[in-house]
């Protein structure tokens, strides 16, 4: 039995959290994740780390497939998360019901949260969001860049910011309600993927980890984690 070192974005973290423990046992395998922000993965395996397993969004594998990186071999879809708007447990939620709602309630939050573009698939899309709804000027000051990962749910949580966008799944937690979804025109929805790397040592090993995870006998245990099923 082996050690599976997986990279993996914040999206899927809770959902691997949950499931882990009986995929250790029915396997014998462990696995040692690197839970972290997409620019930062990238960092990582420029410099020369080697995973056994890649989780990421699907474009991004598919880049790593073509450089000879990941493995088409034993891909998965793992699902789809959209971004989301949360306040603090027990706070009035925003009007979420168009772009004009959403443009009003950035407007009148005393500060808003999300990840930094670059960063972070969602992060970058907010970013460009702001600019689309014309008030990057507004909003300057007023902004906090933290990813999920790294406290944007307690920032959101303790009050400091008064909505938090992040992808679905990263904030299923105590002390945040969750507001709703932005409205389908300025919404994005991530498809995540899973993919075994060129350098792993134990690709059979990394292969049995995609094909547990993706049975679907713990399709319930994403979509609780704020996961849709994969596209049809």
């Amino acid at each position: 039995m082996t050690t599976l070192r997986v990279f993996s974005g914040g999206a899927p973290k809770e959902v691997f959290l949950a499931l882990t423990p009986s995929f250790e046992k029915q396997t014998g395998h462990k696995v040692d994740y690197v839970f972290a922000v997409m620019s930062a993965l990238k960092d990582k395996l420029a410099a020369g780390e080697k995973p056994d397993v890649l989780i990421m969004p699907t474009n991004i594998l598919d880049g790593y497939q073509k450089d000879g990186v990941a493995l088409a071999q034993h891909r998965a879809v793992l699902g789809m998360v959209s971004i989301s708007a949360v306040v603090k447990a027990g706070r009035q939620k925003p009007d979420l019901s168009s772009p004009d709602a959403v443009k009003a309630a950035m407007l009148q939050a005393r500060a808003i949260a999300f990840a930094s573009p670059g960063a972070t698939p969602s992060g970058t899309h907010m970013g460009k969001l702001v600019e689309q709804l014309g008030i990057a000027e507004q909003m300057k000051g007023r902004t906090i860049h933290c990813p999920a990962l790294e406290g944007g749910v307690q920032l959101v949580a303790s009050g400091e910011a008064e909505i938090g966008f992040y992808p679905k799944s990263e904030v299923i937690a105590d002390g945040l309600d969750i507001a709703g979804p932005l409205p389908a025109p300025i919404q994005l929805s991530t498809i995540y993927g899973a993919a075994v790397t060129t350098a792993s040592a134990e690709p059979e090993a990394g292969a049995a980890f995609i094909a547990f995870m993706t049975n679907a006998k713990n399709r319930s245990v994403w979509t609780k984690g704020g996961f849709d099923p994969p596209p049809a």
